[in-house]
């Protein structure tokens, strides 16, 4: 009663009946003029011309026949729907988002001496295939490959909470936050301790989180009470009580950076479910890596980019170089993927891993929601002989989302495509492992949100000796996890295999 109770009252709850309610005076405004002629006319038109633009856009085909089924079931009235909520190019706040993101990005790197390339020629002498796509990275997301860099691996995260606190207490110049999700509890608190014990001996600390991530998590304005305590947060595109596509743009990367010296990304929040301090679907399987040398430049970029934007203030980016260079162990390459432009860049980096795969590809994934392109690359890799398996979980956090991440097994089960489920609980990592020569950690899921919605951001090691840690790590948890089959699909009541179907023809929309 009393978590009904909290809910009810909730900033979530009430901006839910908000906007239902905006949404309610739309649907009553559209119906009511579906009596006029004239009107008739004008949304039937204006509905052709969307649906026209739709098919004709270079966008994702599912996202494509998600539409086509709206303006199916809503002819009159599915082009108005597409304009307020389906197209970001029509959204002027986008718009003014593109423009102020790529105008501060640029002032703040003016200072920073350009990349000489050499790590790229490196790699080029050690894997010409590897090279294709670190060159591919660089060039669409401007984040360069490096060396000198040391790497560690946490397969959980409690590990990754330890090493961090131990860090933090170590930070000199400044500290870097920026996070999915904050959640009051044991790990907040240890880690808010120690931020604010720096910023008294003068440290600066910037934090950001994103306001609809964490909402179920902190109290409202949560920012504010942050810099009451001294410390400089911000809440990524706060939620508002209005209806606009830009709610669906959330900051769903997981950074930190020491001093630039030292960076952190993977999977885990900062909260007690990511370190097993709070158990809600059993056991949270989590991974992080860190990184310490030359690669943290680009998560400190990354950050600075949109703390930025967040704050709509000018940074000089070369302040906060790194002063250390690491030992080299291979290549390493941190970049980030950004709603802002028309590249799919996190989809595209996995999608070039599958295709490139001789002896396996190994993942781990919370979330299955494929596009056809997804589903065809790990089917061709799969019937050419590659060892192709996928980890998720067999506790889902979601229902609708494991109804659907269940619906697209057996399409690629068919094709030879192994898939487990992460029996202990909820597996949250976000890893592709192949060939012990390349590997993706980092926070990207493998649904629509993640590949075109969300801020993201991963790592890219090219002949690290994290890679084959990492396919240790991946090959212990399948020992912990039951192999799916054909049967087992089979023997599931109709029903949810049904609703499965009807819900991913409704994934890209959601």
């Amino acid at each position: 009663m009393r978590k009904l109770l909290k809910f009810l009252t909730g900033r979530l709850f009430i901006s839910i009946i908000l906007v239902l309610f905006q949404i309610g005076v739309l649907v009553s405004v559209l119906g009511y003029a579906k009596h006029d002629s004239l009107w008739i006319q004008i949304f039937s038109t204006f509905s052709i011309v969307m649906a026209l633009y739709v098919v004709t856009s270079d966008v994702n085909p599912a996202y494509k026949i998600g539409w086509m089924l709206i303006f199916m079931i809503f002819p009159l009235y599915g082009g108005i729907f597409y304009f307020l909520f389906g197209n970001r190019k029509m959204n002027m706040v986008m718009v003014r988002w593109f423009h102020e993101y790529n105008e501060l990005c640029s002032k703040g790197m003016e200072k920073v001496p350009a990349h000489d390339g050499l790590p790229m020629k490196a790699l080029a002498s050690f894997d010409s295939n590897l090279a294709r796509q670190g060159q591919y990275i660089a060039n669409i997301s401007g984040f360069p490959l490096w060396g000198n860099t040391e790497v560690q691996y946490f397969p959980s995260g409690e590990d990754w909470v330890l090493d961090v606190l131990e860090e933090l207490k170590k930070a000199r110049e400044f500290i870097f936050l920026e996070f999915f999700i904050i959640g009051l509890g044991e790990v907040w608190n240890a880690i808010l301790a120690i931020l604010l014990e720096k910023k008294r001996e003068g440290l600066t600390i910037f934090l950001m989180f994103d306001d609809v991530g964490s909402m179920v998590d902190v109290p409202s304005h949560y920012e504010r009470k942050l810099r009451a305590l001294g410390l400089d947060a911000v809440a990524f595109n706060p939620m508002g009580i209005h209806v606009n596509s830009r709610l669906n743009s959330r900051d769903h990367r997981k950074v930190l950076v020491i001093d630039g010296n030292i960076g952190y990304t993977g999977g885990v929040n900062i909260a007690d479910q990511y370190a097993n301090r709070k158990v809600s679907y059993g056991h949270w399987k989590d991974t992080a890596v860190k990184l310490k040398g030359d690669a943290v430049w680009n998560l400190s970029v990354m950050f600075l980019q949109l703390w930025s934007f967040s704050t709509h203030r000018s940074y000089d980016f070369s302040l906060f170089r790194p002063t250390y260079s690491g030992k080299m162990d291979g290549f390493v390459q941190p970049f980030g993927d950004s709603p802002l432009d028309n590249q799919n860049i996190a989809e595209n980096a996995y999608i070039q891993i599958i295709n490139m795969a001789k002896d396996y590809v190994w993942i781990t994934t919370p979330y299955l929601v494929l596009d056809n392109e997804m589903i065809t690359a790990l089917k061709i890799a799969a019937q050419s002989g590659v060892d192709v398996r996928i980890i998720t979980p067999h506790i889902p956090d979601k229902w609708y989302v494991f109804a659907v991440t269940r619906d697209n097994y057996k399409a690629l089960l068919e094709a030879g495509v192994r898939i487990f489920e992460y029996t202990p609980g909820f597996i949250h990592a976000k890893m592709f492992v192949s060939d012990d020569k390349v590997a993706i950690i980092g926070t990207i899921n493998m649904d629509y949100r993640s590949f075109f919605l969300h801020f993201e951001n991963g790592i890219l090691f090219y002949g690290s000796s994290v890679i084959k840690v990492v396919s240790e790590d991946v090959k212990q948890t399948f020992e912990l996890s039951e192999e799916i089959t054909l049967e087992y699909m089979h023997s599931l009541p109709f029903y949810k295999r049904i609703i499965g179907t009807v819900l991913r023809l409704a994934a890209p929309l959601l």
